[in-house]
């Protein structure tokens, strides 16, 4: 049996949420993405939501044809307990990372996530690494913003 690396493609990656509402207004309105797709398992008491970015090359396609896509996994009932909250990896033993985004223009992409009210990690101006910014989404999951010079309009 064989199989083509070259058709190998990087799908999605799946983060586990307290609350989707919370984490689909943060990903949608802060960060611009799309709501692609929701999968909806009432009795495994579960949801999933599929977000990513829309461009030329991805419209039309079905989700498991398209690629940087990020999945919220609600297990429902989470939401409503106060004292509830997922280990992102980044805690003190730390492990996981962040996702990152690009962005045309760095400090006016921060200055609206301040009027979001979206909660900052590390700004510009913080550090030594002025070429970058860190948000969280409401689940505490890292999200680096980058400023890609050639979205510049």
């Amino acid at each position: 049996m064989t199989t083509d690396l070259s058709t190998y493609r990087y799908n999605h990656t799946m983060y586990r949420i307290k609350d989707p509402k919370a984490s689909i207004k943060f990903y949608t309105e802060a960060l611009g993405m799309k709501l692609i797709e929701e999968h909806h398992s009432p009795e495994a008491k579960f949801s999933l939501y599929f977000l990513g970015y829309e461009d030329p090359a991805s419209q039309g396609l079905v989700r498991l044809g398209r690629q940087g896509l990020l999945e919220l996994t609600h297990n429902h009932g989470t939401e409503d307990d106060a004292e509830f909250a997922y280990n992102t990896g980044n805690g003190d033993i730390g492990g996981y990372g962040h996702i990152a985004i690009t962005v045309d223009d760095l400090q006016a992409a921060c200055d609206r996530f301040e009027q979001l009210g979206v909660n900052f990690i590390k700004r510009p101006q913080d550090g030594r690494m002025k070429h970058i910014a860190f948000i969280a989404d409401p689940d505490g999951y890292r999200v680096e913003i980058l400023e890609n010079p050639s979205l510049k309009k």
